[in-house]
């Protein structure tokens, strides 16, 4: 039996893309297994859906430490007696210091609603709309020290509809994440993904269409 990479996934909430990969890993074919999961909130709702699934999760609470290296210190623990290879950032709402981004250094990647480099940060649904921008989407990315930033993996473009707010938006959005996040956690977990410098080049050819236009004729 091919081995399987070893997933942690870190959350803070609802943890909907953390299911999308749940959904993933029981396709036995899929080269990727999730070890554990890990959310500084104890009512998170995702490490509800770890225990539905018998995932091994643990609450790690940030209040209760004195400082963000110590905190970080105990996941990176717990991370590493799960035999973690990569860590899934879906919805971890505390920024990471650049020690902790450094340790896990190419091992650590993020899902963005935005087509970065564009609209990093917070609030990205309503500045998109406040700009009049036609066509929005999401991002797989690996974690650098600086929020929103590293090596792109996996971008999905998503139209920006004149009757678009930001719910609206963020519900279409968010579908479009369900389906970058397992594809990207495939690619690297399959060995496609080469990082040179900071631009991640693909050892496989993959299929793409032209082009993506909003409004259309």
């Amino acid at each position: 039996m091919t081995k399987k990479l070893k997933l942690g996934i870190m959350l803070s909430g609802r943890g909907t893309n953390f299911q999308a990969l749940i959904d993933a890993c029981k396709n036995p074919d899929f080269p990727a297994e999730i070890s554990l999961v890990v959310s500084n909130q104890m009512s998170a709702e995702g490490l509800t859906r770890a225990r539905e699934a018998n995932i091994p999760c643990i609450a790690i609470p940030h209040i209760e430490f004195s400082n963000r290296e110590l905190f970080e210190n105990e996941i990176s623990a717990k991370l590493k007696d799960a035999k973690v290879e990569l860590v899934c950032l879906a919805g971890f709402m505390r920024i990471l210091t650049t020690e902790f981004v450094k340790e896990w250094h190419n091992k650590i990647i993020n899902i963005h609603p935005s087509l970065l480099p564009a609209f990093r940060g917070l609030d990205t649904h309503q500045r998109v709309l406040s700009e009049g921008v036609k066509i929005s989407g999401c991002t797989v990315h690996y974690v650098r020290a600086e929020v929103d930033t590293g090596p792109i993996i996996v971008q999905a473009a998503v139209p920006v509809l004149p009757t678009d707010n930001e719910e609206t938006l963020s519900e279409r959005i968010l579908f479009a994440e369900h389906k970058c996040y397992p594809l990207a956690v495939k690619l690297i977990a399959s060995g496609d993904v080469i990082i040179e410098g900071d631009v991640v080049t693909f050892s496989g050819k993959y299929n793409c269409p032209d082009n993506l236009m909003n409004p259309t004729n």
